[in-house]
């Protein structure tokens, strides 16, 4: 018997764009909110397992105000110095709130694990302060600039109920809308479980 039947993380299903809890404005919790530790661990175990470097908890159908970051897979590209400096940025975000951003915003080609196979570009501000708990409960007040704001600002949108496909203009909205009706009703190829919430049952031979 494996010894990780009880205690291994688990590959949780990734919500798709269109399920109503990806535009939903996530709740806060405290530090007795049930099951919080494993829902961490099941969390970076579905982000590895999707090769993503970030996953907010409504993408597993969460509303609650919950997002992890690992960017240590842009520290593979050692050309880029920006990519190096967050390849030991792991961290885990509870309540945070963005209590600050600064800088001209700039261009970056963003995807998300909800939206598969969809890549655009979004305007962000390089520079943010941000005030959350981690996961040990301490109160953090700290600045992030380059990837890591980055990353951050995609995450804390999906607690806010935005999409990255929020930011783009009415024009492009409408070039991806047959993509992303496809997606909804899980039309697609995609390497890693998802939940699609348009999806018709599969008939039982």
């Amino acid at each position: 018997m494996s010894k990780c039947l009880f205690l291994c993380p688990m590959i949780l299903p990734i919500v798709a764009y269109g399920d109503p809890v990806l535009k939903r404005e996530a709740d806060d919790i405290d530090r007795e909110y049930e099951g919080l530790d494993t829902l961490i661990d099941n969390m970076f175990e579905t982000m590895y397992a999707a090769q993503g470097v970030g996953l907010a908890a409504p993408q597993i159908g969460k509303s609650i105000r919950l997002f992890i970051v690992d960017a240590s897979p842009f520290g593979e590209d050692d050309e880029d110095p920006e990519a190096v400096k967050v390849a030991d940025f792991k961290e885990v975000f509870i309540n945070a709130e963005i209590v600050d951003s600064a800088g001209e915003a700039w261009v970056f080609r963003e995807g998300c694990l909800s939206i598969p196979n969809i890549r655009e570009d979004v305007k962000r501000e390089p520079q943010i302060k941000i005030r959350y708990y981690n996961r040990n409960w301490e109160l953090q007040e700290k600045e992030f600039d380059g990837y890591a704001a980055r990353i951050i600002q995609h995450e804390y949108d999906h607690i806010d109920g935005v999409l990255f496909t929020d930011h783009l203009n009415p024009l492009k909205k409408r070039m991806l809308k047959r993509k992303l009706q496809e997606i909804s009703k899980g039309e697609i190829k995609v390497d890693y479980k998802m939940k699609f919430p348009q999806a018709k049952p599969k008939r039982r031979m």
